[in-house]
């Protein structure tokens, strides 16, 4: 990881972690404010890395059967008043349309924070039969939750994300379900974002409004806090119920399906920036970069260079990779300093010299190292060299999970490691919600999962002395 601050307008982030993260996200181009607090745009760099995630989770959500949806922005108040849980959970986010034109509505409308009781009014319409089952919808669009506090891609008010819903003939399918999707999350994380994840479920103080379970998947920043990067809910019949959602099954009896829903969001763009990015500004893990070469001409006002560099170009794009070349009339060290800013992968130099010996030099920007490759080797080279820097940031970043989650018997000795680390601290748990509030008041964490990999740390909880039943992950979140 290159150390040296080399864009001034960057914060330091040993400094200031969140004035760093927020230089980043406008200062590498991918958001700007807009004239309402709490809403962003999305600059064409930004949503093109949001493009390339929603690609791979789309393929993979339609490999496994789902079909994308649309729908409506708006709910009605009855609607969502329908599943008790599920409404008192969203009130405080809520937001509401009581005007249409100049003319006050009858009833209002609140501008969808997620779209469950929608799916399930739609499901009472146009399921019939168990030959119908299962129905597994996606949809990709935003989302409205009026939070108090904003920061650009972890909280605003308005952020894009897809959202599946599913309905399933019985608790088996749902629940497998639920679990096959967050998989499918967590794929997505490692693989293409280089994010290892924990998986566990939420606790039920934590679990999403209305739903029976919820699964997590959980990842550690570069400042050792955590961010819930995915989740995935299984409701039972819980919606379908209330809603009145009936189907007649093969004995001919009428019966209610079971029902999930998952999503994946924009923030999960603040996610690999907080754990990639260092002071000279964004690292994007090459599978999921819009650019990952960028082809940078050294001493381009002399004869060839410019010609060779275009060539160079049209070379790598007809190989298939996604490649730019910066023929700005700016200084050597500020377009470096630029495409450093803003991540690109590999950096690839050609001047007078390089053509000399024809060849190229490539420059990481994960570790700032530089390799001179025989220009007729490029096309078998930067493909190994792009998988190497995506292996190395996700080892990094493992690493730095790894070194960051340490056990505690007692709760001082909990606040004891998270003052002195942070990270994730793990402990037993008698599974009493009272001894989870009781935690997070002592130590100030939160719980967050009680992870599929379970360990046996000791024998009694750590708040109440009672017999402990698992296993839990204690932290501090965004």
């Amino acid at each position: 990881m290159a150390k040296d601050k080399k864009v001034e307008q960057i914060t330091d982030m040993e400094a200031d972690f969140a004035q760093w993260f927020t230089d980043i996200c406008v200062k590498a181009e991918l958001v700007d404010y807009s004239g309402v607090k709490g809403f962003y745009i999305m600059r064409p760099y930004g949503y093109a890395i949001w493009e390339n995630i929603m690609q791979y989770l789309d393929g993979r959500f339609k490999e496994l059967g789902h079909e994308n949806v649309a729908m409506p922005l708006l709910i009605p108040e009855s609607l969502l008043q329908k599943e008790k849980d599920h409404v008192k959970g969203f009130a405080p986010e809520c937001a509401w349309v009581t005007t249409g034109g100049e003319e006050p509505l009858a009833e209002r409308l609140c501008i969808r924070p997620t779209s469950e009781t929608l799916f399930c009014e739609h499901w009472s319409h146009v399921l019939h039969s168990w030959r119908d089952l299962p129905m597994k919808y996606n949809q990709w669009c935003s989302v409205l939750r009026w939070e108090k506090t904003t920061r650009p891609l972890l909280r605003g008010r308005e952020f894009l994300w897809q959202e599946g819903h599913t309905i399933h003939a019985t608790a088996e399918e749902a629940m497998e379900e639920t679990r096959q999707m967050l998989e499918v999350y967590a794929d997505c994380c490692e693989t293409m974002l280089a994010m290892p994840v924990i998986r566990g479920q939420k606790t039920e103080s934590e679990k999403f409004a209305g739903a029976e379970q919820t699964y997590t998947l959980e990842c550690m920043m570069h400042d050792h806090k955590a961010l819930q990067s995915a989740t995935s809910h299984y409701f039972g019949d819980g919606f379908t119920r209330a809603f009145n959602i009936t189907y007649t099954d093969r004995e001919n009896k009428l019966a209610y399906p079971f029902q999930t829903s998952w999503g994946f969001s924009t923030r999960t763009i603040g996610g690999f920036i907080m754990t990639h990015g260092d002071n000279s500004g964004l690292v994007v893990p090459p599978k999921i970069a819009p650019i990952e070469i960028i082809v940078v001409p050294v001493a381009q006002h002399k004869p060839g260079v410019t010609e060779a560099a275009l060539a160079l170009q049209e070379r790598l794009q007809k190989a298939g990779r996604r490649v730019k070349i910066d023929l700005s009339d700016n200084s050597l060290g500020w377009k470096c300093a630029q495409w450093e800013m803003k991540g690109v992968p590999v950096r690839l130099e050609l001047g007078p010299r390089d053509i000399e010996k024809n060849a190229a030099t490539a420059v990481r920007r994960d570790t700032g190292e530089k390799t001179e490759i025989p220009l007729d080797r490029l096309e078998h080279e930067l493909p190994a060299l792009l998988d190497r820097i995506q292996e190395n940031l996700y080892a990094r970043a493992k690493e730095n999970l790894d070194n960051h989650i340490f056990a505690a018997q007692t709760p001082e000795e909990a606040k004891h490691l998270l003052d002195e680390h942070g990270g994730f601290i793990k402990t037993m748990w008698c599974g009493d919600p009272e001894c989870e509030e009781a935690m997070k008041e002592k130590t100030g964490m939160s719980s967050r999962c009680i992870p599929f990999a379970q360990e046996r740390l000791g024998e009694v909880c750590p708040i109440c002395g009672r017999p402990a039943k698992e296993m839990i992950y204690w932290g501090i979140a965004y």
